[in-house]
Order: structure tokens, then sequence, then C-alpha cells
């Protein structure tokens, strides 16, 4: 999903085209100012969603995905991003040492995850739980946590509700580990493959190095 990269594109495209189409109508015909003007805005405006929709069907052929399918994952990002937001905002609820850190590590693993998802959309199968059930739990139970913790009372039933929140909590962290680890676990094996052939190639080679070694040395 590289937003910013095909923008950038189609503008780079279609300002110099339109500019040079106003350019030369108010030059070379008999079209007034406003009338040029207009079609120059129109031609930008139409170029620019012409393009857009090439550059998201080359997108979806590259992906191997239907246009809801690509949709749908451009939603849960977007869903996303405003709950990691929410996530990070309880930040000064939570008092408690421990619950911070959690907190913090979560946000992190989170935002980490969906910037993965961003670059290969592909990927969101590999981390569905995350985005259907793992996120929304973080922010839920944290939201609860920080609302019970600024409670005034203190009494047995609150602190032994804010210890089971607290390693609830720790659990979610364990399972959204996981969902990051899913989420890079193909990166990492390709990364081994490669690693592989290439000592494969080191040590295929080596014989070869070492044979010319020594005919140098009996020269």
């Amino acid at each position: 999903m590289n937003k910013i990269k095909n923008f950038f594109t189609r503008h780079a495209i279609m300002a110099p085209a339109s500019f040079l189409t106003w350019f030369t109508l108010i030059g070379a015909t008999s079209l007034n100012f406003f009338v040029s003007s207009a079609i120059g805005i129109a031609l930008y405006a139409g170029g620019n969603v012409a393009i857009k929709e090439v550059q998201l069907r080359s997108n979806l052929k590259q992906l191997g995905m239907t246009r809801s399918e690509y949709k749908h994952i451009e939603h849960q990002l977007t869903q996303s991003k405003q709950k990691l937001k929410r996530l990070a905002n309880m930040y000064g609820q939570v008092r408690s040492i421990q619950a911070f850190r959690q907190v913090y590590d979560m946000s992190s693993m989170a935002r980490r995850i969906i910037k993965i998802v961003q670059t290969n959309p592909r990927k969101f199968y590999q981390v569905e739980t995350f985005f259907y059930a793992h996120l929304d739990s973080a922010v839920e139970l944290t939201s609860k946590y920080g609302l019970l913790v600024n409670q005034p009372l203190k009494d047995r039933e609150i602190k032994v509700a804010l210890q089971h929140t607290r390693e609830t909590l720790s659990d979610l962290s364990q399972e959204m580990e996981r969902d990051l680890r899913n989420a890079v676990a193909t990166d990492l094996e390709q990364l081994q493959m490669e690693i592989d052939f290439v000592d494969v190639t080191i040590n295929k080679d080596k014989p070869l190095l070492e044979s010319k070694g020594e005919h140098s040395n009996d020269r």
C-alpha cells in the first residue's frame, strides 16, 4: 500500500500535463481564460482518478488479491490505527509500573504489526486474530484497568480485579508477541533460505579456490 509514492506519481504526471494543456488552450485557441482553466482543472482531476485506478489494479495484480479483499484490509488498518491511538492515550491512566510497561509493549508491538501489514497486505491473513480480537481486547482491558485504578475505593474486590486484569494483560501481551512473530515468520524463512543458498555457493567455490591456491604455492 504505497499510497504516498502513488500519490506523488499521479501528481507528477498530471500537474505538467494539465498546465501544458491549459497553456496551449490559452495561447492557441479562442477559448477564454475561465473556460481554459475549467478544462485544465477537469483534466487534472480526471487524470488523477484514472491513474489512481490503474495503480490500484496494478497493486491488486501484484498482490493476487481482489478489490474487496484489499478494501477490507485497508478498512481494518484504518480502524486499528484509531484503536492504537486510544491505547497510547491510556498511558497516563495506569498508575502501576507493571501495567504501564504492559501497555507500552503492546502499543509497540501493535504499531509494528500494523506497519508490516501496510507494507505487505498479504500478511494480514497471518495476523487476523490481532485485528479481530487482540487489539480490541488490549484497548478494552486497559480502559477498564484505568477506570478501576483511579477509583477512590480500594477494597479487596477492586484489588483482586486489578491483579486479575494485570495478569490478563500479561497473557494478552504474549499473544500479541506471537502475532508479531507470525507477521515476520515468512520473512525469516526467506532470509534463512537466502543464507543457506549463500552458504552452499561459498562452500561450493571453496574447493576451487583452495585448489588454485595449492597450484600457486607449488609454482
